[in-house]
């Protein structure tokens, strides 16, 4: 289990670029021309983790499995989207598919690439996309109230759907809503505005790290929003090179860490998912996880037979077991601990799962 993540934007930002030096491959179509993607691309990347590395390493497993993150490359948005303008129906048809959003924008001038708007205003790009989702959520939302005169619906349903038409219609996001009501039914409504989202500015290469005024713009407007600075063309540049090239490179730049490692640990947080790992001769691989899930529902991840049939959760720290250099060596330190089916699982955990017949 890894996330699913949307690339999305206007025309022209920088989208296909990023993920193509997202996934490390040329699968997107990066022209200069607006909806030169057409169908969203999919790329799926393995998680780094340095921990898998060593817990691998001191296992010496056959295998070792990285959990994994999907990148999807969806076609350029445009204002109308919601009514059909431009690709809007098969866009937003797109983003209901997705985890979480990466709101790509763009913040670097250049001659030499069209801009779908007379000028660079970042803030005005957001907020053209935030209000096509929305007006695409009203419709949806007004859709199923329609058809409750035909299908029963839940109360609590019920009284969500017109919140949330209520606050749209004042031109309020329905964001807090998350807060009154439970996961679940936030899920089932499958509303785009109620889908985390990540702000990646893309800026050019003199702007690097720190950004520029139009980045400076994005964070002052959303100070609450996860955002994020790169440059897609170095991204591109950077993923092009051999493993052992690309540390040198990114010194020479002042880049401290790449986009993909900024998107896997923001994309993380967003989402409130940690990781455990498994451990054997045959596979050392790492599990994603919702935080403070249980160790019945971890042991459920792996298959759903080890949740009926759970047992008991042979559990160490990470630390624990790279200090020790393995799991008898934990055992005979006292660093081993027998955990029940109610055990909240930790970020970094090792665990070995016993089950019964």
């Amino acid at each position: 289990m890894g996330f699913k993540c949307g690339i999305v934007g206007l025309p022209n930002v920088g989208k296909s670029t990023l993920f193509n030096a997202l996934t490390s491959s040329k699968r997107a179509q990066a022209e200069n021309f607006p909806f030169c993607t057409i169908n969203p691309n999919i790329g799926m990347v393995s998680v780094p983790d340095k921990r898998l590395d060593k817990i691998n390493e001191i296992s010496k497993s056959l295998k070792k499995i990285n959990t994994a993150i999907t990148f999807v490359d969806i076609a350029g948005l445009v204002k109308g989207a919601s009514k059909g303008e431009g690709l809007g129906n098969k866009f937003l048809s797109h983003v209901r598919e997705v985890d979480t959003i990466i709101h790509l924008t763009r913040c670097f001038e250049s001659e030499k690439i069209q801009n779908v708007n007379e000028d660079i205003n970042p803030v005005r790009d957001i907020e053209i996309i935030d209000t096509e989702i929305l007006l695409a959520d009203l419709e949806s939302l007004q859709k199923r109230l329609e058809k409750s005169n035909k299908k029963k619906i839940d109360k609590d349903e019920l009284i969500f759907l017109e919140e949330c038409i209520k606050k749209i219609n004042n031109g309020e996001k329905p964001e807090e809503l998350k807060k009154k009501f439970n996961k679940n039914l936030i899920k089932k409504s499958a509303l785009l505005s109620l889908k985390p989202k990540i702000i990646v500015c893309n800026v050019d290469e003199k702007s690097l790290p720190d950004g520029n005024k139009y980045s400076d713009a994005c964070k002052k407007k959303f100070p609450n929003e996860n955002i994020i600075v790169v440059c897609a063309d170095i991204e591109d540049q950077i993923m092009s090179l051999r493993t052992k090239d690309r540390k040198d490179f990114m010194l020479a730049s002042g880049i401290k860490s790449t986009g993909l490692d900024n998107l896997i640990k923001t994309g993380y947080s967003t989402l409130g998912l940690s990781t455990f790992f498994t451990s054997g001769p045959e596979e050392s691989r790492a599990w994603t996880v919702q935080k403070n899930s249980k160790a019945a529902d971890a042991a459920g991840v792996i298959h759903t037979d080890f949740k009926k049939k759970f047992i008991r959760a042979e559990t160490v720290s990470h630390e624990d077991f790279i200090k020790y250099k393995g799991l008898n060596e934990c055992k005979t330190a006292g660093k081993l601990r027998l955990e029940g089916k109610d055990y909240t699982v930790k970020d970094g955990d090792v665990m070995f799962f016993r089950t019964g017949a």
